[in-house]
């Protein structure tokens, strides 16, 4: 009975191959300047949310998409929104570790070769794939 050996494939075709590698790196994030960012008042006593759970999950998303630590997150988010030119406050690390123990961040899994699209707005967040 003979070894596993490991299949070898051979590119023919390097300036495509390069192509799709450099597409899979691709990421496009683009932010409504209309969503809600902080939370609107409950009418509840006691000391209200400052931030809505769109922004929250918009932080936890980059958490997750990027596998950064909460403080790391926070840096980035603030970076994003100033290249957007947004003047919104980023939450703090620990407001997010608080939070996200009530929600949940699932990025699907999708095999195309196209970048990746990003999109936050109003309604949500959705990852859109090719086209």
């Amino acid at each position: 009975m003979s070894s596993w050996s490991p299949t070898k494939y051979k590119t023919r075709n390097w300036p495509s191959y390069n192509t799709a590698l450099k597409q899979r790196g691709s990421l496009s994030i683009w932010l409504d300047p209309e969503m809600e960012w902080y939370a609107s008042s409950t009418g509840k006593r006691g000391r209200q949310r400052e931030f809505s759970d769109a922004a929250i999950q918009v932080c936890l998303t980059m958490k997750v998409l990027f596998g950064m630590p909460l403080r790391q997150t926070t840096g980035f988010v603030e970076s994003l929104l100033r290249l957007a030119g947004l003047d919104w406050k980023v939450p703090d690390f620990s407001t997010l570790c608080r939070r996200q123990k009530t929600m949940s961040v699932a990025i699907p899994y999708r095999g195309g070769t196209g970048p990746l699209h990003l999109l936050i707005d109003a309604t949500g967040i959705k990852a859109e794939g090719e086209g």
